[in-house]
């Protein structure tokens, strides 16, 4: 965007309203604190991985301009138990998140700035003007013109001031383990634990605090070895005997902000790169060598039997991967990349964000973090257990079509057949039995529980915030609890044909990329499907006429829309390319009066 379109739009920013600051040495931070620095405004909250991967591709930018940029994050929560301030402290340290964070638990801010989706990123200039909005990934190359533009023309205004911003780093920790993600049983009788916000894996002794040995440097990287560096690793599973001995490793670890699987040598503690090219996936082939594609955040793996490989859950696109080490190939084993709560066969199902898997004989089980759903595959189907959807959420034990879950991450079967689930938002360990279709709860009061895993004749608990691994005790308590909906507010839209549009301009000196084809993919589904009699389904055009049906007074609309730009340049021989994604799932409250028009913004500002 130019400097003269910037100006056209030309909207004065709402002022940052919260409960309180992180990261500021206890202090408040006003807009007026901020003139003459370049503000970007980051709208996350710490469930979405989408906007985890955000996190890490401003990382560069924010190093770039560190003396012009202030980045806040404003965290608006989807969750109940995002809304906790001391869950929130958590989620900052574990994802090193260097710059200052408004605390917005009744998404006040978002509601102030007509937020639609996480995540969502504002630009305001250094005179306090909102000049540019994106929504999804992928748009680090836009940020960075739009600032040096901004920086260019405030520092001849003489409206641009250098120096350091509002960022204060807390007092860091120390503790042997720093939010643990997964653990497996090792072939020895040990526990080898992945230490996410150390960078590394840990084996101990079966009292689970002993500690043989650290793999890892402990600081982030992805260097094979001896002496091997990870990025937040997750997952993990032991491959087969036969399998190990093929493939020269035992153990295949999720490296999840790497987008990488590693092969772990149990004996030597060797480390090698076994699938993926540390690129995450936005688009493109999903299925070939696996040193070729690309994936993006892997988050559990286990092996599966059935399939002749691991599974690995792929949770930032909502898919399942199969990894096979002795074929070293990759490919897609279910889900559409469409996230959502969605049964049937591998290649329709929907899913959001697998982030727990467990392998039962021909069953593979899986918890969807963002559909707090427990669900399986079996024999070419995916079925729902227990969920209801991305909207319905809470801590309600009995039969399981009423059953709620908040946020799990971690899944384990158990010897007597039953399910064991890490439900990690509610701080409990729940138990599905399939044979009666009950819901109950194990255990309460566990800081975030990621796993959960059979040891030495007992359940051992990844106690993720509270840095440890837990054996708890068993009531098998029922609890009623209550259940929850996403409080973000539904957008207002009137009944019949309205326009929705997906807006998008490419960043300065790109130009949309339709040298093989069309450039633009917009999707668009409804829940419940009877919601929309027209415009559902795959198109290239990102403004698409859709019919609300009649009788109809909420639902929610599913958008997926990508865009392919490239380098605006003939004489360049091989343009830099870049594609930018997101997906929105917009709850909304049909009304007559409302308005006919759905602007979703992807990248720049609506002018229409």
């Amino acid at each position: 965007m130019t400097t003269a379109q910037r100006r056209r739009a030309r909207v004065r920013a709402p002022e940052l309203v919260g409960r309180g600051w992180l990261n500021t040495g206890d202090r408040d931070i006003a807009l007026k604190d901020l003139r003459g620095k370049v503000v970007l405004l980051d709208f996350w909250t710490f469930c979405c991985i989408n906007c985890l991967h955000v996190l890490d591709e401003l990382r560069p930018l924010e190093a770039e301009f560190a003396d012009v940029l202030v980045t806040v994050g404003v965290h608006s929560p989807k969750f109940v138990h995002e809304a906790d301030a001391d869950a929130l402290k958590a989620a900052v340290e574990r994802y090193e998140v260097h710059h200052p964070v408004l605390d917005d638990p009744e998404l006040t801010t978002w509601q102030n700035y007509a937020v639609k989706a996480w995540p969502t990123l504002v630009v305001v200039d250094p005179e306090g003007y909102v000049v540019h909005v994106a929504a999804g990934e992928g748009h680090v190359d836009a940020l960075r013109q739009v600032v040096s533009e901004l920086v260019e023309e405030h520092d001849a205004k003489g409206t641009l001031h250098r120096g350091e911003g509002p960022y204060v780093p807390p007092a860091p920790a120390d503790t042997e383990l720093r939010f643990p993600a997964k653990a497996l049983v090792t072939p020895n009788n040990t526990l080898l634990v992945s230490d996410s916000a150390h960078h590394s894996l840990v084996e101990l002794e079966l009292d689970g605090e002993t500690v043989i040995r650290r793999i890892g440097t402990g600081e982030r990287g992805r260097r094979d070895g001896l002496d091997p560096s990870f990025s937040e690793p997750a997952g993990l599973t032991l491959l087969p005997a036969d399998v190990a001995a093929e493939v020269g490793y035992h153990v295949v670890v999720a490296d999840t902000v790497n987008h990488l699987l590693r092969g772990l040598d149990l004996d030597t503690g060797e480390v090698t790169t076994v699938a993926g090219t540390g690129e995450q996936w936005m688009d493109g082939e999903t299925d070939g060598p696996a040193h070729r594609i690309r994936l993006t955040s892997p988050w559990d793996v286990t092996w599966w039997e059935p399939a002749g490989g691991v599974a690995v859950a792929l949770a930032g696109n909502h898919t399942l991967g199969l990894f096979k080490p002795a074929e070293r190939r990759l490919e897609r084993l279910a889900g559409t990349t469409v996230e959502g709560l969605g049964d049937g066969s591998f290649e329709e199902a929907f899913f959001a964000q697998t982030s727990g898997l467990a392998a039962d004989g021909d069953r593979l089980w899986l918890v969807d973090s963002e559909t707090s759903a427990l669900r399986y595959l079996e024999h070419g189907e995916v079925h729902t257990a227990v969920g209801k959807g991305l909207f319905d959420f809470g801590h309600r034990d009995g039969e399981a079509d009423q059953a709620l879950l908040q946020h799990p991450l971690g899944v384990a079967v158990l010897p007597d057949g039953t399910v064991s689930i890490a439900d990690t938002y509610n701080g409990a360990i729940r138990r599905y039995d399939p044979s009666t279709g009950e819901v109950s709860t194990l255990a309460t009061d566990i800081a975030e529980p990621s796993d959960v895993l059979y040891a030495d004749g007992e359940l051992v608990v990844v106690a993720s915030a509270a840095h440890r691994l837990e054996r708890p005790v068993a009531p098998g308590t029922k609890v009623l609890g209550e259940a929850h909906q996403v409080r973000r507010p539904p957008t207002l839209l009137a009944p019949g044909d309205l326009e929705l549009k997906v807006v998008f301009t490419p960043p300065a000196g790109t130009r949309l990329d339709d040298r093989y084809g069309p450039s633009t993919r917009l999707e668009i589904t409804s829940s419940p499907p009877g919601l929309l009699t027209a415009g559902a389904g795959v198109g290239t055009d990102l403004t698409r006429t859709i019919h609300i049906a009649e009788g109809f007074t909420e639902g929610v609309l599913h958008v997926v829309a990508q865009a392919a730009s490239c380098t605006d340049d003939p004489a360049v021989e091989h343009p830099v390319c870049k594609l930018t994604r997101q997906d929105w799932g917009v709850p909304i409250r049909v009304t007559a009066d409302a308005p006919h028009r759905l602007p979703l913004l992807m990248g720049g500002l609506d002018e229409g």
